[in-house]
């Protein structure tokens, strides 16, 4: 019987503007990948989003990001490696002390957006995270696609593969850009099976019609989407009903 994870971005909010309900998401994942302030979320934001996860048992994963609050994060910036390591390990520290605090720890470090893509495929701002990791805690495990720089850079550090049930996928394995029309998918039933077919049979076919082979030990629902939430259980129950065991990747 197979077990996978499931995450999803949350405490994205700042101030007093929300996005998504946290409360609904943290029913359905795993692992909670929380921002950390860079991006989007606040000190108390933070705060409230680690002991929510806490009390629901899932695991709670730091969302570091380029620091654009503006952009969201999805703005490409060309940080230099060692700024870059720094405002990772700010951030890695800080939601860390606050998960400490709430019951919880970080268990894992997942870049988002533009960094996330960034590091897919530049080995500077790969080492960059990575080196960052390494020196807070090189027990964690660092959350991104296969085949991204990340594994090349992380020596004994610990990479675990994710995939995108609720984004579109190119031929080469990498993700459709947000700017191309289909890059969100939003049919709860496209989106879990979908899920079911990259968690039981490795592969997912790309928005040409090519079937791609990976492997994931955790998939990726998006928070911030309209839906997340009926998407975020049609996936889990359709990866239930496959016999797939749910469980967070990090220990």
């Amino acid at each position: 019987m197979g077990m996978i994870d499931i995450n999803a971005d949350l405490g994205e909010g700042f101030g007093v503007w929300r996005l998504g309900d946290d409360e609904a998401l943290l029913a359905v994942v795993t692992s909670a990948n929380v921002a950390c302030g860079y991006h989007a979320g606040d000190p108390l934001i933070m705060r409230r989003t680690c002991e929510a996860a806490v009390a629901r048992g899932v695991m709670i994963g730091a969302q570091v990001s380029y620091r654009d609050l503006a952009g969201f994060g999805r703005r490409e910036m060309d940080v230099a490696p060692e700024e870059l390591t720094a405002e990772v390990l700010y951030q890695l520290a800080a939601l860390d002390g606050i998960a400490r605090i709430s019951g919880g720890r970080v268990g894992y470090v997942k870049p988002h957006g533009a960094l996330y893509n960034r590091i897919v495929r530049d080995p500077a701002q790969a080492a960059a995270v990575v080196a960052a990791v390494r020196v807070y805690d090189p027990s964690l495990p660092i959350l991104t696609l296969p085949g991204s720089a990340v594994y090349e850079a992380a020596g004994n550090l610990t990479v675990v593969a994710e995939c995108y049930a609720d984004r579109a996928y190119t031929a080469a394995g990498t993700l459709v850009s947000r700017r191309e029309p289909g890059a969100v998918i939003h049919d709860p039933g496209e989106v879990a099976a979908r899920a079911v077919r990259m968690a039981v049979d490795g592969v997912v076919v790309a928005a040409d019609g090519t079937p791609v082979p990976l492997s994931a030990r955790s998939i990726c629902v998006h928070g911030d989407t309209p839906g997340a939430v009926e998407i975020a259980h049609a996936v889990r129950t359709g990866l239930t009903e496959a016999g797939i065991v749910l469980r967070p990747f990090a220990s």
